[in-house]
């Protein structure tokens, strides 16, 4: 059960309470309290910075696997048998499911529930969808915070479905424990993967839809590129799924075991962890940065600035450098 911080330091804010209470009732187990925290971290703000605040105290105990490829390789299709395989060894299963967003309303588009719908009676089973809001790398950036809240929920897996975005899907390596690559028989060459730098993220490789023609070419060429990358403590196997039928499946969430147990017993774990919350804190700095540009560049003072730039009579260095600059120096 989490841990949480006192009222006090989240009365303060004003917003606290309900949020607080939230957080409370997800570590009880409702589902209800856990949709709607999800919201308010999804949203930001004051909220999720409380949220976040009382889910603070506990160290991380969740599995968390990305599931990441192009589109169309069926990875939808593949989580949705992973959560099937866990839930037969008694594992409670989350998946967030990272969908683009709505160039209207700014959620998920996609709705990749649909495809789990077969869980959806399941108590031990939560799938959400998340937008990405214009983040790069197929995450949505309150992903490291929305599994922070499944992990106080008491989940052994969470999985992380990305968009499916091509050469920039490469971020889910910094948010997850393993890290799956999806590809399809006659996906790509080794230029492509190099350029996507596929061969560096992935953990484990699985080629789907493995009843086509081209499996065995493309095994092997997978199997010819990790050869040829720079060696590991893990090496990444490759295997072959048929997802609709369920092929292979069983073999992939032993592999996936497997690699969760190797990273705990090198300390590899330990040290990806710490660079996931290095990167999630650089991100929430970087946001409150940019928070604070938005501030700076307008009003009186930037439009004053900004004219000068435009009339030659001050460069646009300069002109940052004053704006920055508590009490700006007229050059």
């Amino acid at each position: 059960m989490t841990r949480l911080k006192g009222d006090a330091a989240v009365v303060k804010r004003g917003v606290a309470t309900p949020v607080a209470d939230l957080v409370a009732r997800t570590a009880h187990g409702e589902r209800a309290a856990l949709a709607r925290l999800l919201s308010v971290i999804e949203a930001g703000g004051d909220p999720a910075r409380v949220a976040l605040e009382a889910l603070a105290g506990r160290p991380p105990t969740t599995a968390v696997i990305g599931i990441t490829g192009a589109p169309g390789a069926g990875k939808s299709t593949l989580t949705d048998r992973l959560v099937g395989s866990w839930r037969e060894q008694g594992k409670r299963v989350a998946v967030l499911a990272i969908d683009p967003s709505s160039p209207f309303t700014g959620g998920a588009i996609l709705g990749d529930r649909v495809r789990m719908q077969r869980h959806e009676t399941d108590p031990d089973v939560f799938v959400r969808s998340m937008a990405t809001r214009g983040s790069l790398g197929g995450l949505a950036a309150a992903a490291p915070q929305a599994v922070r809240a499944l992990d106080a929920a008491g989940f052994d897996r969470v999985l992380i479905e990305t968009v499916g975005v091509g050469q920039v899907e490469v971020a889910i390596a910094g948010a997850a424990d393993t890290t799956v690559v999806v590809v399809t028989p006659g996906w790509g060459d080794a230029v492509q993967a190099g350029k996507a730098g596929l061969l560096e993220i992935g953990d484990l490789f699985v080629v789907n839809k493995a009843d086509r023609d081209g499996v065995t070419a493309t095994v092997h060429d997978l199997q010819g590129m990790l050869h040829l990358a720079a060696p590991r403590s893990w090496a990444p196997a490759v295997l072959s799924t048929v997802a609709t039928d369920g092929v292979g499946v069983d073999e992939l969430v032993s592999a996936i075991d497997a690699h969760g147990e190797h990273l705990a017993e090198t300390g590899e774990l330990a040290a990806r962890r710490e660079r996931r919350v290095r990167d999630e804190v650089r991100g929430l700095v970087l946001e409150q940065l940019s928070r604070d540009a938005d501030a700076v560049c307008g009003g009186a003072t930037f439009d004053t600035v900004v004219a000068r730039v435009a009339t030659g009579d001050l460069d646009p260095y300069t002109a940052a450098t004053q704006l920055l600059t508590p009490h700006p120096v007229t050059r």
